[in-house]
């Protein structure tokens, strides 16, 4: 595949501009071929859609080839439709990345002057503005993708390097670039895809994945100042149990609370019962704990399963070519099919989103039982230790994070069974999977503000108590929050370090750190 953009890791890296995309030989040699094929089925005159036809239901006319770059033109035109804010710069990356990935392997026909101007785009850090709504995803994401179509021809609407929009017929001039005649292949090729659905699904992918680990590390936390059993971690319960996500948190959990005196070590041999007069001995301890922290390796295991389900989707679709007509050189053939219809993504996205809602519920829960003194083994009341009733501590985050969990609950609605038929019930069935990833992604970043509210949270907690008890993986987190945070010693106003501490937990580099810790040897 490519040189520089291999994984959902290096993709992300690529959509955030800190890693170059750098197509091999080999993809150079098969985006040429098929343009040359393309180029010589032309000029047989051979019936092509969307080449040398009408678009849609209005495929019944036949175009002359003469007419090549205006029928690309209109196309664009009539498809730049679209309505609402701007996708975020990140997301029209990650969509010109996954848009190259497929014209990369060599079936689409698009000019290689087209690929190699997406990539000159990507190093310079130009991007199109992109309206985030109008898509149903049927013959891919049209509707976004036309508008890239028309910035790359000098329309429209860029921004340079996170500037403001500026005409992309200036920003062309900056540049020193003349603006592309799209003819050929080359608009249907650009638009005729799920690329945009798949470049949000990936960011969203590593975005989750981090969730996880980090909800790992502040579950631990959250235990450890609860006085919880590492029993409950033990790996022999999730070898009774095997799925993966479940196992893989019982090894983190296990691994990680292996340093931690704070919780109530695990002994192969339980105590005898004590001697008891009439039968019962009452009010001794619990041998077991809440289902916030006992149930953690099945809670976040489940999600970690559906994440890499959708890791496994998103990455097979990256490494699709899902546009229409296909070209196959090497065979003399042109198959006119549906490779656009991005239902996979649909319903991968719905899946991952009810997991993410699930996530922040329970970090939700979390925060709830540490912040209430009647549950939380002698923490002070919202985390305040002092004049507490004078001070409330985290009580207005805690009220926050519960209101953010009921916005998610309201809009898991699946968008993959939302089906409308359109364009003249030629596109009968939709799959609407764009409207699902970018769900998922709000989503997404709702859930990263609560856990930015729980580490806030737990670190407080750490303070209250002997950090030197906690495990080595806990001082860690304790000493990352506190670099974007200090400790609350008298209320004042939290919105910024939520937000300073949410937008670090989402950052890649920034949490870089932490996700060490859950690939160490001792997890």
């Amino acid at each position: 595949m490519r040189d520089g953009c291999r994984t959902l890791d290096e993709i992300e890296a690529a959509a955030l501009g800190r890693q170059s995309l750098v197509l091999s030989e080999q993809e150079k040699r098969a985006i040429e071929q098929a343009h040359d094929f393309l180029c010589g089925a032309i000029e047989r005159r051979q019936r092509i859609y969307g080449v040398t036809t009408g678009y849609g239901p209005l495929a019944t006319t036949d175009v002359d080839p003469s007419q090549s770059a205006l029928l690309q033109q209109n196309l664009v035109y009539h498809l730049c439709s679209g309505v609402g804010e701007p996708l975020s710069h990140r997301h029209v990356r990650a969509m010109m990345v996954a848009r190259i990935a497929s014209l990369a392997q060599g079936h689409s026909g698009a000019n290689p002057l087209l690929v190699e101007r997406l990539l000159a785009w990507l190093d310079a850090d130009l991007v199109p503005l992109v309206p985030s709504r109008g898509t149903v995803g049927a013959s891919g994401d049209l509707t976004p993708l036309a508008h890239l179509a028309r910035a790359l021809s000098g329309e429209g609407k860029v921004s340079l390097k996170g500037g403001d929009w500026i005409d992309s017929a200036t920003a062309h001039r900056q540049l020193g670039w003349q603006p592309l005649v799209l003819k050929g292949k080359d608009a249907i090729s650009l638009v005729n895809g799920t690329s945009t659905t798949a470049g949000i699904a990936a960011l969203n992918t590593t975005g989750a994945q981090r969730a996880v680990k980090l909800s790992t590390l502040l579950v631990l936390l959250y235990a450890e100042l609860l006085e919880g059993h590492r029993e409950a971690f033990h790996p022999a319960i999730g070898a009774l149990r095997p799925h993966p996500g479940q196992q893989q948190l019982h090894r983190w959990l296990w691994g990680l609370s292996a340093t931690s005196t704070a919780l109530i070590p695990w002994q192969s041999a339980s105590a005898p019962l004590a001697d008891m007069q009439h039968g019962i001995e009452q009010n001794r301890p619990l041998p077991q704990d809440a289902y916030t922290l006992r149930c953690a390796p099945q809670a976040l295991g489940a999600a970690w399963d559906v994440v890499e389900q959708h890791a496994q989707t998103v990455r097979i679709e990256l490494a699709a070519v899902t546009d229409n007509p296909l070209l196959f050189a090497d065979d003399d053939l042109v198959l006119h099919g549906g490779n656009f219809f991005g239902q996979q993504l649909a319903f991968a996205s719905d899946h991952l989103n009810n997991a993410l809602v699930q996530m922040a519920l329970y970090s939700e829960r979390r925060i709830a039982r540490i912040t209430d003194p009647l549950k939380s083994k002698g923490l002070p009341a919202f985390m305040q230790p002092r004049d507490t009733g004078l001070h409330s501590g985290f009580m207005g985050a805690q009220v926050s994070a519960t209101a953010l969990v009921a916005e998610l609950r309201s809009h898991a609605m699946p968008a993959s069974i939302q089906s409308i038929p359109t364009n003249a019930d030629n596109q009968d069935i939709v799959p609407l999977g764009t409207i699902a990833a970018r769900r998922v992604s709000t989503s997404l970043s709702q859930l990263y503000d609560i856990l930015a509210i729980e580490a806030l949270v737990l670190a407080q907690g750490a303070e209250l108590k002997d950090t030197h008890s906690l495990s080595h993986a806990s001082q860690a987190l304790y000493a990352w929050v506190r670099q974007y945070a200090p400790s609350l010693e008298q209320d004042r106003p939290l919105a910024e370090e939520i937000a300073s501490v949410s937008a670090a937990l989402a950052d890649p580099a920034s949490v870089a750190p932490l996700m060490a810790l859950l690939a160490s040897p001792e997890a």
